[in-house]
């Protein structure tokens, strides 16, 4: 990141707080003229410092009511097996994220369930039949104090 100065930082910042910002808001927003604002832009999404562009929808709106944290342990650790439960649990679209972690646990997962019993057919029927699952541990989540922001910029 040593490479960005300060105008590239702030390009970066607009963005990730509103990526559908045209350029020419952008450029005003951090104080360049458009052609140079639009030449920034495009050297720093082919240096591969934004990976791709979208929107962030409403999960309350898409009604999805339930997040739960999920610690997935294995009993044996066998890549053949890992390499499996991770292509399986990036085909599964209510689970929003997955983290191969250090400690207790192999795993953490994020899922959005409709609710309680829609979270609990999930953990039954789904999960719990991944490949390598030997235990789950949920954590249900009872209020959002701080949604994903985004990377630190400073």
């Amino acid at each position: 990141m040593s490479d960005l100065d300060k105008l590239d930082r702030a390009i970066l910042g607009a963005l990730q707080a509103d990526g559908r910002m045209p350029v020419a808001r952008l450029a005003e927003t951090v104080g360049l003229s458009e052609t140079p604002c639009a030449r920034r832009l495009k050297r720093l999404e082919q240096a591969g410092y934004i990976d791709r562009y979208r929107a962030v929808l409403s999960r309350r709106a898409l009604g999805y009511g339930v997040v739960g944290f999920v610690s997935v342990r294995f009993a044996v650790h066998d890549r053949a097996l890992a390499d499996r439960f991770e292509r399986e649990v990036c085909a599964i679209e209510r689970i929003v994220s997955c983290h191969n972690i250090s400690g207790t646990a192999d795993y953490i997962l994020q899922i959005v369930a409709r609710d309680l019993d829609d979270y609990g057919t999930f953990m039954r029927d789904q999960l719990r039949s991944l490949p390598g699952v030997t235990s789950v541990e949920s954590a249900l989540s009872l209020r959002e104090v701080k949604a994903d922001g985004g990377v630190p910029l400073s």
